[in-house]
């Protein structure tokens, strides 16, 4: 009877020690460099994504936007977005500010740029000639990057591509209809 019971013994002796080493030799041998990468791979240095928004909350975005770039110009102005784009503005003229008001009609490009059309120009309650105050305007003031006024067309081009966005982000336009609050934007985010 102790003879079994001593072979017993032993072969789970032995069992246990088979099992421990080759627990320890798994965790001691090192583990296959290559790694697998199951993503799907792509060219694209941009991830894009679809956003639609509203006029309220583009308003909020421009104008704070506008408080960083032209935080040292001499025009205070802010952009409000209603049935057409509105910028509002103080002009200093000798000791006194003059209220400025700019429409646009703004249209959606097909490279993903916006155009805007100059409606009207009031300096007070006078109103001026579109072209000769825009041309003061782009002769006088520092712009943000990718706003390029063209008076003769009586319009401002916003290159959206140009325009600083932190970690090199890119915006396109794709829809900006007021009248229905439709406003989408592709962004695209770099990935290199």
């Amino acid at each position: 009877m102790k003879n079994k019971w001593k072979k017993g013994f032993f072969l789970l002796l032995g069992i246990d020690l088979l099992i421990a080493v080759l627990v320890i030799s798994l965790i001691l041998i090192p583990a296959n460099e290559k790694k697998k990468n199951n993503l799907p791979t792509s060219n694209k240095d941009a991830v894009s994504f679809y956003i639609k928004s509203n006029k309220n909350d583009l308003n909020q975005l421009i104008n704070h936007y506008l408080k960083k770039e032209a935080a040292d110009t001499p025009i205070d102005y802010q952009v409000h977005l209603g049935n057409e784009v509105e910028l509002y503005g103080e002009i200093p003229f000798f000791s006194e500010k003059l209220n400025m008001k700019l429409t646009f009609e703004p249209k959606a490009l097909e490279n993903g740029d916006l155009l805007l059309k100059q409606k009207s120009i009031a300096l007070g309650s006078l109103h001026l000639p579109v072209s000769n105050v825009l041309t003061f305007i782009r002769e006088n003031y520092q712009l943000p990057a990718g706003v390029d006024i063209r008076p003769r067309d009586k319009l401002v081009y916003i290159n959206m591509q140009n325009l600083k966005l932190k970690s090199d982000t890119k915006v396109k336009v794709n829809k900006f209809d007021l009248q229905k609050d439709d406003i989408a934007f592709t962004l695209l985010v770099p990935v290199e």
